[in-house]
């Protein structure tokens, strides 16, 4: 294979790929975090995010994003049974309840169900700045998920 070349079944991975559904809890941090920064990467990608139960908007959530350029804009958190009459080809879940939820629901639909876990930076404590810490954490490794699974030959930012 030459140089920069992509692995033949990484690509048909990416070309499968045209929509992606990122579950968690309660749709406030790590979700709302993965689907900001998939349309940032994959603009011609569609993506939305739930979360298995309801919940409210992070606030450090928007301070992480809005240092890297990105808004959340008026977006509420949704619960994933709001989306049941839709269809992903990918949903990618981020907590253990969110992986058996989507598991369960996906059923025997043709969807790509995948885990990939992440901690929750709203146990973190401490000062606002150490709290904010915990949340660029999250953003880091989802950003580093996200490049590796869509973008496997792209250099890292």
């Amino acid at each position: 294979m030459e140089p920069g070349a992509k692995e033949p079944e990484a690509e048909d991975r990416q070309a499968r790929v045209s929509s992606v559904l990122f579950v968690c809890g309660m749709n406030a941090i790590r979700s709302p975090i993965a689907e900001a920064l998939t349309r940032q990467l994959l603009p011609r990608t569609y993506v939305a995010s739930a979360g298995v139960r309801s919940g409210e908007r992070d606030p450090f959530v928007d301070v992480v994003l809005a240092e890297r350029g990105l808004s959340l804009g008026n977006r509420s958190p949704q619960r994933f049974e709001d989306l049941a009459d839709s269809y992903f080809d990918l949903i990618v879940t981020m907590a253990p309840e969110a992986h058996h939820t989507a598991l369960d629901a996906s059923g025997a639909d043709a969807v790509e169900v995948e885990f990939w876990p992440m901690p929750d930076p709203s146990v973190a404590t401490g000062s606002r700045e150490a709290i904010l810490e915990a949340y660029r954490d999250v953003v880091k490794r989802i950003e580093e998920r996200i490049r590796k699974r869509f973008l496997p030959g792209a250099s890292p930012p």
